[in-house]
């Protein structure tokens, strides 16, 4: 099978992104705004932001890499001395909606509404915005020409390829650096009764596997290894022990290096890349069933 690595820097066989969705208390209200009453619920979304981020930044500090994290703006509003210490620490901030809401629930105004009230919350915090990830990575079919029309350069919501790609917009081509649920923690470990965002508390040994062989995977076929962890989720202790692991094993491989979303982008920006344009099919209306 040929494998095309004319986008990889030099000397490499894949690249990692490390991103991390700092949902907190959006990770529920954008399910159910009456998560508001429940204590629980907001204890359990609040640890992300209080104890996960920290635990996080210690372990990228003591190996010595850099990550993206992705906030919504109203976390961001209520945190912004946390925008400003990951910020100040060296790693990215990217755009992650204001209200975190899916984008495909919304209209095009509404949605554009969103994404500018998130990018005002940046610009008074005083942190350059980059890269763009919709909420639930539920993107609408005009999400891609409201990143371009922001002047934002990538976006990492979509999945038609493992390793990045160019999406032609009305205001111009954007970066496409995909992720995957297989390497997101969501479906690893999330776990809540009310609101259910998950049934799943698996061992971090098995994750951990599981993400080293996708590592070795993507060396072999030259993609990009983009894994999305939420802090709430990963900052738990073993699965931030299993997270160090990992990062040791992407850095021991020796040709695959961890990069920022806005790193990564600004070195594909003169890169040829396969381009699509991000459009809705066209269905043949009572050809398929509908819920």
């Amino acid at each position: 099978m040929t494998v095309d690595r004319t986008w990889l820097p030099e000397g490499t066989s894949a690249v990692a992104c490390l991103t991390f969705d700092v949902d907190a208390e959006t990770g529920v209200l954008s399910v159910d705004s009456a998560a508001a009453e429940h204590a629980m619920a907001i204890s359990h979304q609040q640890f992300g932001p209080e104890i996960g981020v920290p635990r996080i930044l210690d372990i990228l500090a003591g190996l010595h890499v850099k990550a993206t994290f992705f906030f919504p703006g109203w976390v961001a509003e209520r945190r912004p001395d946390l925008v400003e210490r990951i910020a100040a620490e060296g790693h990215e901030i990217g755009h992650h909606s204001y209200s975190h809401v899916p984008a495909s629930s919304m209209t095009r105004d509404e949605e554009e509404r969103d994404f500018v009230r998130a990018l005002k919350v940046f610009e008074d915090i005083g942190v350059p915005i980059h890269g763009h990830r919709a909420g639930l990575w539920e993107a609408s079919w005009h999400t891609p020409a409201l990143v371009a029309e922001h002047g934002l350069s990538y976006d990492s919501s979509l999945m038609s390829q493992d390793s990045p790609y160019r999406i032609t917009t009305p205001h111009g081509g954007i970066v496409e650096l995909p992720p995957h649920w297989s390497l997101d923690d969501w479906e690893q470990y999330a776990f809540l009764p009310f609101p259910e965002i998950g049934q799943h508390i698996k061992n971090p040994a098995d994750v951990l596997a599981t993400w080293k062989a996708e590592v070795d995977a993507m060396r072999r076929f030259g993609g990009l290894f983009m894994l999305t962890n939420h802090p709430f989720l990963t900052g738990r202790p073993a699965r931030a022990v299993a997270l160090e692991e990992l990062i040791g094993h992407i850095l021991d491989a020796g040709d695959v290096p961890i990069l920022t979303g806005h790193e990564l982008a600004t070195h594909l920006a003169d890169v040829s890349l396969p381009e699509r344009a991000h459009e809705k099919p066209d269905v043949e209306a009572g050809l398929f069933p509908t819920r």
